[in-house]
């Protein structure tokens, strides 16, 4: 098993597979109505010039995050 690391951290064109979420707030509870939940696989498709905001793809739709919202969000890079 991989270790974990922030969503914002995962380099552009990268998937991996969301371990850890939040539990509690108003955003993440809006971000697991959207479908990212423990277990979802993700790709970091673009960050923008200045590195925020980002844009993953999960479940045939792309999101954008801000960055502050990404860090909260625990992944294992997925190697293959």
């Amino acid at each position: 098993m991989a270790a974990s690391i922030k969503l914002s951290e995962l380099p552009v064109g990268a998937s991996a597979t969301v371990r850890e979420f939040p539990k509690t707030g108003s955003a993440f509870i809006r971000l697991r109505e959207m479908g990212l939940l423990a277990g979802t696989r993700v790709t970091l498709i673009r960050t923008a010039p200045l590195g925020d905001p980002l844009e993953i793809k999960l479940r045939g739709y792309n999101l954008t995050l801000r960055k502050t919202e990404a860090d909260y969000v625990l992944v294992e890079p997925t190697t293959a």
